[in-house]
C-alpha cells in the first residue's frame, strides 16, 4: 500500500466534546437551533444550531487485485490529515481524518488526457488541499466531477473545478440548489467554508451513466431507492473491483440515514455486496473491504430493534435513545447520530414511504440534547 498525508487544510476545529449526556435543561432538551434563550451564561455558549444533517476496520489484505493498493502520508496537523491510496494502478482514494461531521474522502482516476474525479469537499481549504493532491499525481486537469449524492461535504467544493463536467443523479442537483450555500448559526463554532459558490451537477442521469478513464470503464449506479438520502450514487470498477461507495457505507464512524430509509439502506447493502467488490472507499473513513457492509448491516438493523421498541413502549426517538446501550456500536464516531436515525427508523415503523422529508429541527436539536447540549464535534 501507498499513503501519502496529502497537504494542510488549515481547518478551524470545533470546540467541545459529544460524549457526555445530560438531561438538565429546563424543558428536558436543547433549544430548537436558531432559537435562543434555553441555557444562560457559559452553558448558552454550547447550545447550537446545525443547519445541515450530513455525516460523516482497516481489513487484512486479500490476494489478488487489492494487492495492488499502495498508500503514502504527509503528516499535517489533527484533522488537517489526509492519505492519498493507490487503491489500484492509477485510482486514488483521498481519506480525510477523522472522517467525522463533514469530513468526507474523496478520489480520483487518471487518464492520459484528464481526471475522473469522485466529490469534492466540505471547505475550499480541504478542497484546494485534495486538487494539490492530484496535481502531484498528474498534471492532467479534471474532466469529470462525478457527485455520488449532495450533502456539502462531498458538494460545496464543486466550484473550484471550472473545467469539469459535474455529473451526479438527477435528483441531486435539486437538493443541492435548495440545500443552499453553507451557512453559520448561532452558538455552533464557526467552520471556515471559504468562499464557496453553489455548482449543482449540470449533467444528470436517472439509473446510471458510464463514464471511461482511458479503456477503463467506471459504472456510475443509482439503487434505485433512498438509502443515506434519496440521491445516492456509487462508482464502480468492474474490471478492477473497486467501489467508490459514497455515503452508502461508514467504516469507523455512525451511519446516518436520516433523508433516506432505513430500510433502503438494507437493500442497498445487499445489492452492493452482490458486486464483488475487492476494495471500498467509503464516504468516511478508511479504506475497506466488503467485510464492511456487515457492520453497517448490524448497526441499521439494531437501529430498527430500538424503532421497535420504543414505538412500542410509546417514547420518542431522544427518550429511546438516552435510554439505549449502544453496546459493539458505542466506539463509532458520532454516536449522536443514532437520534437522527431512530426518527427516520420511527417513521418507517408508522408505515411512511421510505425518504419521506422529517423534521430537522427537532431531530438536530435532539442529537445535541443527547450529547449533553455540547456541539456536535466537527473538524471541517
Amino acid at each position: 500500500m501507498r499513503c501519502c498525508r496529502a497537504g494542510s487544510t488549515t481547518p478551524a476545529p470545533c470546540s467541545g466534546s459529544n460524549s457526555a449526556r445530560t438531561e438538565d435543561c429546563s424543558v428536558g432538551r436543547v433549544c430548537p437551533p436558531l432559537v435562543p434563550g434555553c441555557l444562560d451564561g457559559p452553558d448558552r455558549l454550547r447550545a447550537i444550531a446545525l443547519v445541515a444533517t450530513l455525516d460523516g476496520v482497516v481489513p487484512g489484505r486479500k490476494p489478488g487485485r487489492r494487492q495492488e493498493e499502495r498508500s503514502r502520508s504527509v503528516n499535517i496537523d489533527d484533522f488537517g490529515r489526509s492519505d492519498l491510496v493507490e487503491v489500484s494502478a492509477g485510482v486514488f482514494a483521498y481519506v480525510q481524518h477523522d472522517g467525522s461531521w463533514w469530513i468526507n474522502n474523496t478520489g480520483f482516476l487518471v487518464g492520459s488526457s484528464g481526471v475522473i474525479s469522485v466529490d469534492a469537499c466540505s471547505t475550499e481549504a480541504r478542497t484546494r488541499a485534495y486538487l494539490d493532491t492530484i496535481g502531484t499525481v498528474t498534471d492532467q486537469p479534471v474532466r469529470t466531477l462525478v457527485n455520488t449524492h449532495h450533502h456539502g461535504d462531498h458538494t460545496f467544493g464543486n466550484y473550484l473545478f471550472p473545467t469539469a463536467t459535474i455529473v451526479g443523479q438527477e435528483r441531486s442537483r435539486e437538493a443541492l440548489k435548495a440545500w443552499g450555500l453553507p451557512r453559520s448559526a448561532p452558538y455552533w463554532t464557526e467552520v471556515e467554508w471559504g468562499d464557496v459558490e453553489l455548482s449543482p451537477p449540470f449533467l444528470t442521469f436517472k439509473d446510471s451513466i458510464t463514464l471511461y478513464a482511458d479503456d477503463l470503464k467506471c459504472e456510475v449506479r443509482h439503487l434505485g431507492h433512498p438509502a443515506h438520502t434519496d440521491n445516492d450514487s456509487v462508482l464502480w470498477l468492474p474490471e478492477r473491483g473497486v467501489l467508490f461507495a459514497g455515503d452508502l457505507l461508514f467504516n469507523g464512524g455512525t451511519p446516518f440515514v436520516f433523508q433516506g430509509s432505513i430500510a433502503g439502506a438494507l437493500e442497498t447493502l445487499d445489492e452492493l455486496e452482490k458486486l464483488g467488490a475487492e476494495t471500498i472507499v467509503p464516504g468516511h473513513g478508511s479504506v475497506c473491504g466488503p467485510e464492511a457492509f456487515g457492520h453497517v448491516r448490524r448497526y441499521l438493523r439494531f437501529v430498527q430493534g430500538v424503532a421497535s421498541r420504543g414505538v412500542a413502549a410509546g417514547v420518542s426517538p431522544l427518550e429511546a435513545a438516552l435510554d439505549t446501550d449502544l453496546g459493539e456500536f458505542a466506539e463509532l464516531l458520532d454516536a449522536e447520530r443514532i437520534v437522527g436515525n431512530l426518527y427516520r427508523a420511527y417513521s418507517e415503523e408508522r408505515g411512511e414511504p421510505w425518504g419521506t422529508p422529517l423534521d430537522a429541527t427537532a431531530a438536530l436539536a435532539d442529537m445535541v440534547t443527547y450529547s449533553g447540549g455540547m456541539p456536535l464535534t466537527c473538524h471541517a
